[in-house]
């Protein structure tokens, strides 16, 4: 146990092991400003800070929601925020026994000497952020570190840098009080079959555990948000049990009994397809030694923003699809959800994939 993190070790663990319950997960409502113009964008909403706070709003006030979730991941201007009653965001999550996050990393850049491959920034100050977050509520912190299937790809000087990224800013993150999700994405651009990114994956996992253990880092007070084993967006799609056994196998063979809980990234998938490929994963009788669970952005909130469409009339609809995803994912993390229950108007089943995405 690192010597560095003594003070915070019972609490990180603590809050790792809370936001690990099985039948919560985490509400990923990080995006950058760019980012949440998008989606604003789609619905033909303006992105000014209003907008951005009222979507917020809605999201975590909706009724019914907040016992499926144990965390929700924020972006900075979202923890200073506050409901249209005057109470922080951050606070009022607490009171509804949800964890406030913080998105930390300042995105990717090209990784010189490499072809196009990424890494993350975002060093500068980080400890000193963190005792800022810690201040305002904030328990546990992420941080996205993004690798890429090629012909080549990813490179050893990719999978290298970026676990030793990933885990210089655990360290910082449990010197500082915050539990770090650790999440290095392989994207799913490309046709390669669902064996080469089982592959891919085995081995950026192994060496970011290297890199954890080499750092000192409190693997009790982690959580990991990686991709799931999928095929390539260009290849042919295969079924939620194909997917589930090659992800539990690749993460059986690579993430230390020692993590409390794995919370998956949804990647681009519909809103469907993650909650199903979640519960198979969780239908599968090995032995699973950490909880399996979400931390989706886009999988839990598309239905919801295309019901809201910025407007005010439609909050209490928009409210009740964000319900509809949360208690779905809530049954998938205990392997009991029945697919296609009370999918609204079809958005449930739209792909969300984006080429090279960034936020």
């Amino acid at each position: 146990m690192s010597a560095f993190v003594g003070k915070y070790a019972d609490e990180l663990m603590k809050t790792a092991k809370y936001i690990a319950t099985p039948g919560k997960g985490i509400l990923a409502a990080d995006e950058s400003t760019g980012t949440i113009g998008k989606r604003l964008a789609s619905i033909n909403t303006e992105n000014i800070e209003p907008n951005r706070q009222a979507l917020r709003e809605l999201l975590f006030t909706s009724p019914g929601a907040l016992p499926y979730l144990s965390g929700v991941i924020l972006f900075e201007e979202t923890l200073y925020q506050k409901t249209s009653q005057g109470q922080l965001f951050s606070e009022f999550l607490q009171e509804n026994g949800v964890i406030p996050g913080i998105k930390v990393d300042k995105g990717v850049i090209e990784l010189a000497g490499t072809n196009g491959e990424t890494t993350t920034q975002g060093f500068d100050f980080l400890g000193a952020k963190c005792q800022e977050y810690y201040k305002a509520g904030a328990r546990f912190a992420k941080w996205r570190a993004v690798l890429k299937i090629g012909p080549t790809e990813p490179s050893e000087l990719a999978i290298q840098q970026n676990a030793q990224g990933l885990a210089r800013y655990a360290i910082i993150c449990q010197e500082n009080g915050l539990v770090p999700i650790v999440e290095p994405e392989v994207l799913t651009d490309g046709n390669h079959d669902i064996k080469k990114c089982a592959a891919v994956t085995e081995t950026v996992l192994a060496a970011v555990y290297k890199a954890l253990n080499d750092q000192h880092v409190l693997l009790e007070g982690t959580l990991l948000k990686p991709n799931m084993v999928t095929p390539g967006s260009d290849s042919p799609k295969v079924g939620a049990d194909v997917i589930a056994e090659y992800t539990v196998t690749a993460l059986r063979r690579t993430v230390p009994p020692a993590v409390p809980g794995i919370v998956f990234l949804s990647g681009g998938q519909s809103e469907e397809e993650a909650t199903m490929n979640l519960d198979a994963m969780n239908k599968l009788e090995v032995t699973k030694p950490w909880t399996l669970s979400f931390s989706f952005g886009r999988a839990l909130q598309q239905s919801t923003l295309k019901t809201w469409g910025g407007k005010k009339e439609n909050v209490a609809a928009a409210q009740a699809a964000f319900l509809v995803r949360c208690k779905a994912n809530s049954e998938a993390t205990l392997g009991k959800y029945t697919a296609g229950g009370n999918v609204a108007d079809g958005a449930a089943s739209e792909s969300l994939f984006v080429e090279g995405y960034n936020y």
